[in-house]
């Protein structure tokens, strides 16, 4: 399978994606639609996605984001002094069709994310994830991330949150 760093254009490959997979869901309160938006951002200047693909076919992606000093900086729920938010990444989320689960790419997404944190020098690195997804649940602990707390987010979404301090 193919990664690669998607952009602007791939966007809307993208949300077309991220719509199909989540229709399957067993809840759509397991992943937050409601910023579709926010996808551009992260191409543009939040952040960086990345693609894996089958052929010509997009069949994943994955976002990290650096958030700076921006409002949505997931540092400020863990208490992270402002001096140190623009040393903050955040895990914002995958989705991997179903027909290319079960062959560890959550796994290396997660290696990559970390290892594009570390390479721009942050400090922490923080994900939500829904309660009730266990196989995301699993995947962020193997990658060394803790649970920290959970609460309601998202527009009241339950999810857990977890963290892990690179340096």
């Amino acid at each position: 399978m193919d990664i690669q760093r998607l952009g602007e254009q791939d966007v809307p490959q993208v949300q077309a994606l991220l719509m199909d997979v989540v229709s399957r869901l067993p809840s759509s309160a397991y992943y937050s639609t409601d910023r579709l938006e926010a996808l551009y951002e992260y191409v543009e200047q939040k952040g960086e996605m990345y693609g894996a693909y089958q052929g010509n076919t997009l069949v994943a992606y994955t976002v990290i984001a650096f958030p700076g000093l921006s409002a949505g900086n997931l540092g400020r729920e863990f208490g992270v002094p402002e001096a140190e938010l623009p040393r903050v990444a955040s895990l914002e989320g995958s989705i991997v069709h179903e027909s290319v689960r079960g062959q560890g790419l959550q796994r290396r997404f997660h290696a990559w994310r970390e290892q594009r944190a570390r390479e721009k020098d942050m400090l922490y690195l923080y994900a939500t994830v829904h309660p009730d997804n266990v196989i995301s649940r699993q995947n962020l602990e193997s990658a060394g991330l803790t649970l920290q707390f959970s609460w309601p987010m998202y527009g009241g979404l339950p999810r857990h949150c977890y963290a892990k301090k690179l340096f």
